[in-house]
């Protein structure tokens, strides 16, 4: 495996002379990246979706990167690297369609009673509120958050990832964009319950896994795990709703 004392020297050789050999050994050296862009997206996802395949996506995405990364731009690779083996992980997701058809219906029908329910409001629903909204118990509303919170992955992540400004290919206007985008989801993030938006800031910002964040919040990981869920559907309503007054 390249040192990282030499990572240097082979990017220099990469870019004389783009051979295979040389390309694989700089993958190489990268894969942890692989390893850790899978493992924060798997937490999330049903036991059924196999990870190796997940990590082979990202080793493509990883490859992908390697063979457009100019290094004479300055940009920091492990970032622009980190949105290619991401994007290639959740185009596998997709792709696959794993989400099941009932839990699919699950998702659509607790998403439009929260963008409902919070349309009439014009706050954040309370779990009560948002149970009697749905005709379920509170505990019948925590049963149909644990089914939908794996399928919650890649919506936020979607938001984070698409035109990002590593983006070796982006301009000034791909650029300013971004910064809307980000303007735009911070002030759908600043909206959420507080124990929402530190679960959200933790999870995506800090990258701390669910596990590691039920520890800093003394909570069950199945409890932050449904935290997580009603941040992401307060989030799509609350940039849908932006999007509409715009």
């Amino acid at each position: 495996m390249a040192q990282t004392e030499d990572i240097e020297a082979l990017w220099q050789a990469y870019g004389t002379e783009k051979t295979v050999e040389v390309r694989n050994r700089i993958a190489e050296y990268y894969l942890p990246l692989v390893r850790l862009v899978a493992g924060r997206i798997a937490i999330s996802l049903p036991q059924h979706v196999d990870r190796e395949d997940l990590l082979s996506s990202g080793f493509f995405g990883l490859l992908d990167a390697i063979e457009r990364y100019e290094l004479t731009r300055g940009n920091k690779f492990e970032t622009y690297a980190g949105v290619r083996v991401r994007g290639a992980m959740l185009d596998h997701l997709r792709s696959k369609d794993w989400i099941p058809v009932s839990v699919r219906q699950n998702i659509k029908k607790y998403e439009k009673a929260v963008a409902s329910l919070e349309g009439k409001l014009g706050r954040t629903a309370t779990d009560e509120e948002l149970a009697a909204e749905l005709g379920l118990t509170r505990e019948g509303l925590r049963h149909l958050e644990s089914q939908v919170s794996a399928a919650t992955v890649i919506p936020l992540e979607e938001y984070l990832r698409t035109d990002s400004p590593v983006s070796l290919e982006d301009g000034p206007v791909e650029h300013a964009e971004w910064t809307e985008v980000k303007e735009t989801l911070a002030a759908a993030i600043e909206n959420l319950p507080e124990k929402e938006r530190t679960v959200v800031a933790l999870y995506y910002y800090d990258e701390m896994t669910l596990k590691e964040i039920a520890a800093i919040l003394h909570l069950s990981e199945a409890r932050i795990s449904q935290l997580h869920t009603k941040a992401i559907f307060r989030m799509r309503g609350s940039l849908a709703r932006m999007n509409d007054e715009e």
